[in-house]
């Protein structure tokens, strides 16, 4: 199986009722759906910054926003799509308004990139399902950010 080193950007989009939006991705040859932050992938040479700019963009349609704060950090080594993926992941706080989702890519290949929709949650909606998160500590980690603020350096969230 090939191994694919990557070095990835998401978004914690919170609105000001505290919803997250989230991404449900399903892995082709299993069928199993995580939920995770929006984002992906950094190209060689770009800025984190720009990434999550772009990601958030074609994602979500999102474009007017003010990048917050690096709050979390993750890696992980999975299987996704017959590679292996060893990827790194900076987590950036996004306060945004409510707003409905329109992803510029079209849902092809969105589906191509293994995404399959978004959705906001609340934080009891979070604590209560019996979903896939990634990160799968992601009501721990929320709860203490909601109730403290942003950590004064980013904390590393596990996989």
């Amino acid at each position: 199986m090939t191994r694919l080193v990557r070095e990835g950007v998401r978004a914690l989009l919170l609105d000001r009722d505290d919803r997250v939006l989230l991404a449900r991705m399903v892995e082709p040859a299993t069928g199993e759906e995580w939920w995770v932050t929006p984002g992906g992938g950094v190209d060689p040479g770009e800025a984190p910054e720009r990434a999550l700019r772009r990601e958030l963009h074609e994602e979500t349609g999102l474009e007017e926003f003010e990048l917050g704060p690096l709050v979390w950090t993750r890696h992980d080594v999975f299987a996704w799509a017959g590679k292996t993926l060893d990827q790194s992941e900076q987590i950036f706080l996004v306060r945004v308004s409510a707003f409905e989702p329109r992803p510029l890519l079209s849902t092809e290949q969105l589906a191509d990139e293994g995404m399959h929709g978004l959705r906001w949650w609340t934080l009891e909606e979070l604590g209560t399902s019996d979903a896939n998160f990634a990160p799968t500590r992601i009501v721990r980690f929320l709860r203490e950010l909601l109730e403290e603020g942003p950590p004064t350096a980013p904390i590393d969230v596990g996989v």
